[in-house]
């Protein structure tokens, strides 16, 4: 085996491939990725066994064809490290030999036989989409997942595939973030698929996708979903579990105040009020009366915080107490020089934030003695 390609190039690719691989793992070549090139071209994959990827290698010169592992420490570390435009790699199926204009290194090597294949994308079913909606839906759903367990339901994005739209949601049981979009569907897909793909997975795509315009497929299984997009495809085990019924948070009759408020301007009183905040004091008071918002915390030995900022809302006083932690994280996945909608019915219930794109983002309340 022998290629030659662009260095920086090689690294990007490698950088996502190498996202799925386990830093600890019982099996050692799981700490590898593959190279594996044809007269066609060539690409990289990388699995955890729950989580795989391939990312194709577009601009590469292939010398003689073959496969070899590549360890991800140290390969990583040559194609940070070293400074040359492009690189040279050769094995004879036990050595790897790694060349640029000013360097050389030479690497032990696995054998690739015994590498846990990435399945390919081959279905003749799926649902399409645009790369800019699946970014988008990764984006601002995949934050508000529970971080604590990949293999419960909170541990992923739940995709809801209907007619001639997708819904992607993502909770932890204390927010809630929703991304609606458009899809197409290719063959038969079928009806009602609602895979809960591990956030994970998710991130590893986006970073996939980088500012790829194509379209997107993704296809659903019984336990397991191919994505292929971006010259990539992913592979990820279902999580496991139920996933709460979403819609139910959603009120169906908002009713209460509705006030629109700047992102960019809104994120900053935000980021101001927390400066006191901590995580036995962690909730800011937002009170939204007179033509402004009045943003107070209390930090006990960490000082207290007053912001105000002038909006257009001349209603009745609304306040409520909110984690900004949580707050922040929805105004960060959206253009600072928009606005969007927050409805507030009282300081007890859920702050439910919209914006015209087919965006809702859902906050449970602070009670008063946990601010």
């Amino acid at each position: 085996m022998k290629v030659r390609s662009p260095r920086e190039h090689l690294l990007q690719a490698f950088q996502v491939a190498a996202a799925v691989v386990p830093s600890r793992s019982t099996k050692d070549i799981l700490r590898n990725v593959k190279l594996e090139v044809t007269e066609d071209g060539g690409n990289i994959s990388g699995t955890d066994l729950e989580v795989g990827i391939q990312v194709a290698l577009g601009e590469v010169e292939v010398l003689a064809p073959g496969t070899v592992l590549l360890p991800v420490d140290r390969f990583g570390s040559i194609l940070r490290e070293c400074g040359d435009d492009a690189l040279e790699i050769e094995s004879d199926g036990q050595t790897i030999r790694i060349c640029g204009a000013s360097s050389q290194f030479q690497l032990p090597s696995s054998n690739p036989d015994e590498y846990p294949p990435v399945p390919k994308f081959e279905e003749e079913s799926y649902f399409q989409l645009s790369a800019p909606l699946l970014r988008q839906l990764v984006r601002r759903t995949v934050f508000a997942t529970e971080t604590e367990s990949s293999r419960y339901a909170l541990g992923g994005v739940l995709l809801e595939f209907a007619e001639k739209t997708v819904t992607a949601v993502g909770t932890d049981g204390r927010r809630l973030a929703r991304q609606e979009g458009p899809i197409e569907r290719v063959g038969e897909p079928g009806d009602e698929q609602m895979p809960i793909i591990p956030a994970r997975a998710m991130t590893v795509i986006e970073r996939a996708l980088g500012d790829n315009e194509e379209a997107a497929q993704v296809a659903a299984r019984a336990n397991d979903v191919l994505i292929r997009a971006g010259g990539a495809t992913l592979y990820s085990r279902l999580v496991e579990g139920r996933f709460p019924r979403w819609r139910d948070v959603f009120p169906r009759d908002p009713g209460g105040a509705r006030i629109e408020l700047p992102v960019g301007a809104f994120h900053s009183a935000v980021r101001q009020a927390a400066i006191v905040t901590s995580e036995e004091r962690r909730g800011v008071e937002f009170n939204f009366a007179d033509g402004k918002v009045t943003l107070t915390a209390h930090g006990a030995e960490r000082g207290e915080s007053l912001v105000e900022m002038p909006i257009s809302y001349d209603g009745e006083q609304q306040a409520v107490d909110l984690d900004p932690r949580y707050v922040s994280d929805f105004l960060r996945v959206l253009d600072q020089e928009k606005t969007f909608t927050m409805e507030l019915r009282g300081s007890d219930s859920a702050a439910v934030c919209v914006t015209d794109d087919g965006y809702g983002y859902v906050i449970m309340p602070l009670a008063r003695e946990r601010r």
